[in-house]
Order: structure tokens, then C-alpha cells, then sequence
């Protein structure tokens, strides 16, 4: 079982604290839950921590779950809704995606302890965090008092980021969010230090790149053929690869590295050294420098204002009882 890398991160918590003080958009804030239901967090952590111990893949998983919330409708919880066919997680951006076992098992704790209290939109939000600190990233404070929305479309999932958009698309598709370059390459780059992916998103990367049956020239050479023998053209479209070579289990800056140096696995991670401006970013935290930035930390603060866009609270959206349906 992996312990709390808590000691470099305090930095992390100072800049939260700095930069957004205790109280956010609408009324989150942190230690929303201090008084109505004090052992949310804990419980929550601890359905992490037992679900990682078990299979360290759960952590990526949850990491992914809250961008994909929070890039359709805001981080209402609404990719955990089951409505059949048009759910907004049956979107092809959506494939793969997996841990909600792990936020449901948090909610039947939480309604045994505390019924009606945390939203499941916020188990999401904190399942992150706390995911992300079990692989030795950082542990900050989750400003929280979402509340769950009531709609799961799969049409409002059509813009989602794609692995083979170009990066003018990306920094489109971020922007749209309020999300700057630095947050693109933090997030999308970045939050690709852990987890794997499935050769399914790597085709046109490998072997019709710009159609004409050739691969992106933005891989290392030595890489190209490692890439074809793990996912050959009309192979198995399940079999995975790590996003982050020989690191794949531990938040670093080394996905930074891979992507410099032709590494990148996902196209959409190599596109970020395409564009002058995310490049500078990307180069920022793997320069030879005392000056250089702590991605830890930054990367806490962009997963804060993640988890602020287009949130519900007060008399917005409603608690699910359980996550999966509308009460």
C-alpha cells in the first residue's frame, strides 16, 4: 500500500491557499464538509487508498474520471449517470473510462454515515486528489460544496479533447473552458504521468498519420518500432501501454522528458511541443535551471481550476442518493 507523499508538497497547499483563499466560485470552499459531515474526506481517501492498494491502474482512472466530468457541462458528476444509451459516458472520447466502483463505494459509505449530505460530484473531485497523492503527487486542499446535475447527454460530449486533434484544436478546446496554455500542458501532458492507454487511439498516429499510410514524425526513430510491435496495424485494440515509460506508476515530471525527446506515446501529448507557446511551458519544467517551476505544485493549482469550472451550488442541481441515477 503506498503511503501520502505529503512532505514536498507543502508548497503545493501554501500556493492553493494564496491563490484562491478558502472560499471559490459560488460556495465552495474547503472543509465544506467540516461541521454537516467531518468525515468525508477520510472516508473518501480511504475507499481510494484501499481500491489503489489493490490495483494501481484505480489511480489514472480516477484522475481521468474528473477531467472528463469537468470538461462536459462542468465537474457536476454527470459522467457517473446510467441513462441508457445516450449517457454522456457512452461518447467516443469517454471510451475507457473506468473507477466509478470506487466513487460508488465511497457514496453507500457516506450515506450510511452522513445520508443526503456529499454530492457525488465532489467524491469525484476529491477521489482525484486523493489518487493523484497515492502516487507520490501532491496533496491539496479540494475546495468543496458542488452540487450534482441532472442531465447525461452523449451529444454534449462531442467536443471533448481527442488524442489526434492538432494543438491549434486543443488550445481551442481548453481556452472554451478558461483553461490556458500552461493548464493544457499541466493537465493533459502532465496528468498522462501515470496510467496507460489502449492501442485503440493509436492507429492513425502509427500508420496513417497524414493519410497516406505513414507515421507522425514527431516519434523517435529508435520508438517507432516499439510503438508498431505493441500495437501492429489490425492487432489486439485492447492491449495497453504506459503513458509515461519506466514511470508509469509514480507522479513525476519524466512524461515532460518523453515528450521532448519523441517519447510521447498519445499523439495529443506530442502536439504540445508543436505550438511555440506550450513548448516553452513543457520546457520550463525540464530545463537546467534552479529557476525551474515546481510541477507539483502547479499542477495542483490547475487541478483546482479544473474542479471550479461550471460547478452547482446552493440551490443548483441536488444530492444524489446514488451516483448513477438522478434522485
Amino acid at each position: 500500500m503506498h503511503n501520502y507523499n505529503l512532505k514536498p508538497l507543502v508548497i503545493a497547499l501554501v500556493i492553493i491557499h494564496a491563490y484562491f483563499g478558502v472560499t471559490t466560485k459560488g460556495q465552495l470552499r474547503v472543509g465544506f464538509y467540516s461541521q454537516t459531515c467531518p468525515f468525508a474526506e477520510s472516508i473518501i481517501r480511504n475507499a481510494v487508498q484501499t481500491a489503489v492498494s489493490v490495483d494501481r491502474q484505480i489511480a489514472p482512472r480516477l484522475l481521468r474520471l474528473l477531467f472528463h466530468d469537468c470538461f462536459v457541462q462542468g465537474c457536476d458528476g454527470s459522467i457517473l449517470l446510467e441513462n441508457g444509451e445516450t449517457s454522456e459516458r457512452n461518447a467516443k472520447g469517454n471510451l475507457g473510462l473506468a473507477g466509478f466502483e470506487v466513487i460508488h463505494n465511497a457514496k453507500a459509505q457516506l450515506e450510511a454515515t452522513c445520508p443526503g449530505v456529499v454530492s457525488c460530484a465532489d467524491i469525484v473531485a476529491l477521489a482525484a486528489r486523493d489518487a493523484v497523492a497515492l502516487t507520490a503527487g501532491p496533496f491539496y486542499g479540494v475546495p468543496t460544496g458542488r452540487r450534482d446535475g441532472r442531465i447525461s447527454n452523449i451529444q454534449l460530449a462531442a467536443n471533448l479533447p481527442d488524442v489526434d486533434d492538432s494543438i491549434e484544436l486543443l488550445r481551442s478546446k481548453f481556452r472554451e473552458m478558461g483553461l490556458s496554455d500552461k493548464e493544457l500542458v499541466l493537465l493533459s501532458g502532465g496528468g498522462h504521468t501515470i496510467g496507460t492507454s489502449a492501442c485503440f487511439f493509436m492507429p492513425k498516429r502509427l500508420y496513417n498519420f497524414t493519410g497516406h499510410g505513414d507515421s507522425d514524425p514527431a516519434i523517435n526513430s529508435q520508438f517507432l518500432p516499439q510503438l508498431k510491435a505493441q500495437c501492429p496495424l489490425n492487432g489486439d485494440v485492447n492491449v495497453r501501454l504506459p503513458l509515461d515509460l519506466s514511470s508509469q506508476f509514480t507522479f513525476d515530471d519524466h512524461i515532460f522528458h518523453n515528450i521532448r525527446n519523441g517519447f510521447a506515446v498519445l499523439a495529443s501529448d506530442a502536439r504540445l511541443y508543436d505550438d511555440k507557446n506550450t513548448r516553452q511551458v513543457l520546457d520550463s519544467y525540464v530545463g537546467f535551471t534552479n529557476r525551474r517551476p515546481s510541477f507539483k505544485a502547479d499542477f495542483a493549482v490547475a487541478m483546482v481550476k479544473l474542479g471550479n469550472i461550471g460547478v452547482k451550488t446552493g440551490s443548483e442541481g441536488e444530492i444524489r442518493r446514488v451516483c448513477n441515477s438522478v434522485n
